[in-house]
Formats: structure tokens, C-alpha cells, sequence
């Protein structure tokens, strides 16, 4: 059972509040200091646990994967710091991670819903386009407020990428969507996939390398963020050698969409739009890499408090999870320094505290 942990350094609580004196009690944070001495103290910079916006526990290279492997997968999250994350699709029910003391605690969007023959083989719900409504209505119900669209995805007749569903089918099923309390969110490479998203409602785009200028103004005023996950972006170049054979023409757009992928994210990002950490964890991407995507953010142009709160206080905000407050889990992860002038940091975290107890 969780006893009395002391914080002796820093506490952030946002990009740029900080304070001294905290505390958990039980599995609860406190600003004030309880009668009974700590059962630990420990020492350092204090943040909430990091957030993994774009992740797939339960998932591998080929579908869906078995309860040991998913385990082990949210403890390479977690043992890095990711104590908070949303998970973009999946092919296995995780739910019963959901109630394990010692995972990460998982926001859960369902299946990824693709279009038949047109996605990865098992990774995904295949539908043709007379029946995306239906299947959007189901993951909703089977996820935690979340449904993951595969918005694009080469075409073989046309050798590019072309969007996986019609745009009025794409409308009428994000209304299904909301229409059931959740939120949609999308992959999108393309640029023309964009527009169709947009036009549409969409509440999040993932990946979003087709962004251009015209995009920028209805992201900020649909107040839609991206999730870039920049570290699975960097492999655009392998999947167009594999691909220039055959398709000539998608491996030149890959390329292309590779070549100006820091400059889109650093613009949308100085236009106003959110911009949130995600790794893109569990088919081709390892665990555990959060720390990889902050610095990748940072490396793309934006400023090193900007990329860290992608990936703690204002990940935590937009997913409705407490951060640093009184009463709230307490989920922290202990650095060196401090995270918002030295990210390296992060790469060393001196403690991780997960519901009150401390794992490292």
C-alpha cells in the first residue's frame, strides 16, 4: 500500500509555475505537509509522468499480440517515464491493463478502422465505405472516448497515397461518432486528406506530413491538434526504397513529405496549433521512446519548454488527466535538472512514481 513520500526539489507545475513542498499520501499529492514523517524522500526536479499521445500497447508487427507481450510493452513505457497514454489503436483488448497497479494508466481509442485492403494486414477493422458509420459507433463504444481512423493509405491503382474513404462517408461517420460521446481522430499523410478531415470535424490529426499553408487558419480556428510522431516519420525514406520498384510514384511523395517534415510541424506550431509527443509505439516503432519524440520536437524548431509541455502539462489538459494538483494521482517522474533548459534530462530521470508508489 502507498505510504508518505516527500518531494524535495522543484516542483513544476506548469511550463512556468513552480513551487516547493509536496507530498503523497496514500496515492494522492498534497501541498500540504502531513503529520506523519515520509516514509521516503526524494530529491529532484518534479513533473508529471510523461504522456504518450500515439501509442499502440497490445499491438505488434503482425496484429494483435498476447497479454505477457503487452505487459512488457506498457513497462518499457512506463520504466521511461510514460505514465499517462492514449492509446491510438489496438488489436487486443487491454482493458484488463487498465486495472493492473503497476501500468501506465491507458486512454483506449479501440480498433483502428481502416479501409479493406487498403492498411496493414490485422492491425486494423477493414470496412468498406457503406460500412465505416456502423464500425465507428462500435469502437466508440468499445474505447475510452476515442475513435482512430486510418484517414489515407496507398492506393495500388493509382500508385499514391489517396484517402482510405469518401469525404461525405467520412462526415456522416464522425458524427456517429460524436453523436456517441467520443472524439475522433485520424492518420493522415496526404495533403488533400487534410482538407477532407477538416471539412468534417475531425477533433485530432496523427501524423499530419501533408500539412500546408492553407491548412494552418482552420487548425487553429477548429482548434484540431497534431500529433506528429516525428521518430515514426523518420523511417519515410526506408518505406520509399522498398516501395520505388513498384510504386515510384508514392515513394516520391514519401520522400517529399519526409523532406519538409520539421518545417510543417515548426509552422503549425508558430500559427497556434497544439501540437502533442506521440511515438507511434507498437508495430514498427519499440516502447519506450517518448524521451526520443521530445528531443525530435525540439530538434524540428520548437522551443525545448514547448516540446516538453507537448508531452506533460498540456498533453495531460487536452486528455482531460490531472497533472500536478492537490488531490490528483500521484504520477511523477523525478529529473537531474531541470527538463525545460536541459531535455537531456530526461534521458536519466532520477525517480518515477506511479498512483503514490515508487517503481524506480
Amino acid at each position: 500500500m502507498a505510504g508518505i513520500i516527500e518531494f524535495t526539489g522543484t516542483v513544476l507545475i506548469g511550463p512556468d509555475r513552480e513551487r516547493h513542498g509536496l507530498w503523497s499520501v496514500d496515492g494522492r499529492l498534497t501541498f500540504n505537509r502531513p503529520p506523519a514523517p515520509p516514509d521516503a524522500v526524494l530529491d529532484g526536479w518534479v513533473l508529471p509522468g510523461l504522456v504518450d499521445a500515439h501509442c499502440h500497447i497490445g499491438l505488434g508487427p503482425g496484429g494483435a499480440v498476447d497479454d505477457h507481450t503487452a505487459h512488457a510493452q506498457a513497462m518499457t513505457d512506463r520504466d521511461a517515464g510514460t505514465l499517462l497514454v492514449r492509446d491510438a489503436g489496438a488489436a487486443s483488448d487491454t482493458r484488463w491493463l487498465q486495472r493492473s497497479p503497476d501500468a501506465p494508466r491507458i486512454i483506449r481509442a479501440g480498433r483502428h478502422i481502416a479501409r479493406s485492403r487498403r492498411y496493414l494486414r490485422g492491425l486494423a477493422v477493414e470496412v468498406d465505405p457503406d460500412g465505416l458509420v456502423e464500425a465507428v459507433r462500435k469502437q466508440a463504444l468499445a474505447g475510452d472516448g476515442w475513435v482512430k481512423l486510418v484517414g489515407d493509405w496507398i492506393d495500388r491503382d493509382s500508385g499514391d497515397l489517396a484517402p482510405s474513404f469518401p469525404a461525405a462517408v467520412v462526415r456522416d461517420a464522425i458524427r456517429a461518432a460524436h453523436d456517441e460521446g467520443a472524439r475522433v481522430t485520424a492518420h493522415c499523410f496526404a495533403e488533400d486528406t487534410l482538407d477532407d478531415m477538416l471539412d468534417a470535424g475531425i477533433d485530432c490529426i496523427e501524423h499530419g506530413t501533408g500539412l500546408l499553408p492553407r491548412h494552418l487558419p482552420r487548425f487553429v480556428e477548429q482548434r484540431v491538434p497534431i500529433v506528429p510522431t516525428l521518430i515514426n516519420i523518420a523511417t519515410f525514406p526506408e518505406i520509399a526504397d522498398r516501395a520505388q520498384g513498384k510504386f515510384p510514384r508514392y515513394a516520391a511523395h514519401m520522400r517529399a513529405l519526409w523532406e519538409r517534415r520539421n518545417e510543417r510541424i515548426l509552422e503549425a506550431f508558430e500559427a497556434g496549433v497544439q501540437i502533442f509527443a506521440g511515438t507511434d509505439a507498437g508495430s514498427v516503432i519499440s516502447h519506450g521512446r517518448i524521451v526520443d519524440e521530445v528531443h525530435a520536437l525540439n530538434a524540428a524548431g520548437l522551443p525545448a519548454t514547448a516540446a516538453l509541455d507537448a508531452a506533460t502539462w498540456a498533453a495531460r489538459d487536452w486528455l482531460g488527466a490531472d497533472g500536478i494538483a492537490e488531490g490528483a494521482s500521484a504520477d511523477v517522474v523525478l529529473c537531474e535538472q531541470d527538463p525545460r533548459t536541459d531535455p537531456a534530462t530526461l534521458r536519466g530521470l532520477r525517480h518515477i512514481v506511479l498512483r503514490g508508489r515508487q517503481v524506480r
